[in-house]
């Protein structure tokens, strides 16, 4: 692992523990919980992933299918299924999120020129992983509106 500033160069597991999926959540028929969550996983460090911003309450990752030349993910290290739900349950957790994002876009030398942070809340809106996590994008220019 390498560290430049805030950001790793290189895909990396972390040992340490974090809090993730406290409960079981509803996904349709099906149920996600601490041992299903794709997310969950990677802030535990038990999947690689090129990290950008790890703090406290927040990861920040590389998109594996980047729609931008940056496409960073911003997930919280608890456990929600979506966007709404974490301000329900976390108001504190979502400025967190957006700190974070913020913190992505100037260090991805994005911020100036311009940048998105998208949440996709369910599957009608193209949500593929239900654990909240926003989309961080910019490098190109986007067109209105977007989809």
């Amino acid at each position: 692992m390498r560290w430049t500033g805030d950001r790793v160069t290189a895909h990396r597991h972390r040992t340490e523990h974090a809090p993730v999926c406290a409960a079981a959540l509803p996904l349709g028929s099906a149920t996600v919980t601490e041992a299903d969550c794709l997310f969950c996983k990677i802030a535990a460090g038990q999947l690689p992933a090129t990290v950008v911003r790890d703090d406290e309450l927040t990861l920040a990752f590389r998109d594996l299918n980047p729609q931008a030349p940056t496409h960073v993910l911003v997930i919280t290290k608890s456990h929600y299924p979506d966007v709404a739900s974490l301000v329900a349950a976390d108001p504190e957790g979502l400025v967190a999120l957006h700190r974070t994002a913020v913190a992505v876009a100037e260090a991805e030398g994005v911020a100036g020129p311009g940048w998105r942070l998208v949440f996709n809340t369910g599957r009608k809106a193209g949500q593929t992983v239900r654990h909240v996590h926003g989309h961080v994008l910019g490098g190109r220019d986007f067109g209105w509106p977007p989809g």
